[in-house]
């Protein structure tokens, strides 16, 4: 079964690969419409700018649905969050320096009879 993480990564990078290819046949589309319309530059100008913020807004939008959608689908799984890995694996290193003691503790005392 391919790996949760991939799967959210492949997902991610198809709607990021849309949004662009979106960005660029907007971009193609408003250049039509200032020739066809005789817009001046200072006029084109403008309006990509105003475009280019909506797209911008538009795509935070986008961004922070799918990392809600992905985080909503995760916590489903019951998958644990990096920071819960992370203590996990700082009390079992504590666990293991215990043990090592522990037994270091019992082979000098089997030395000293």
């Amino acid at each position: 079964m391919p790996d949760l993480q991939e799967i959210f990564k492949d997902a991610w990078s198809h709607a990021l690969a849309g949004v662009n290819a979106a960005e660029q046949e907007a971009e193609k589309v408003l250049a039509r419409i200032a020739d066809a319309a005789g817009f001046s530059p200072e006029d084109v100008r403008r309006h990509a700018r105003e475009f280019g913020e909506r797209l911008t807004s538009q795509r935070r939008e986008i961004e922070k649905t799918l990392d809600d959608a992905v985080r909503r689908a995760t916590s489903r799984f019951r998958a644990p969050a990096r920071e819960d890995l992370d203590a996990l694996e700082k009390r079992l290193a504590a666990i293991a320096a215990r043990v090592e003691a522990l037994a270091q503790e019992k082979g000098k005392g089997k030395e000293a009879p």
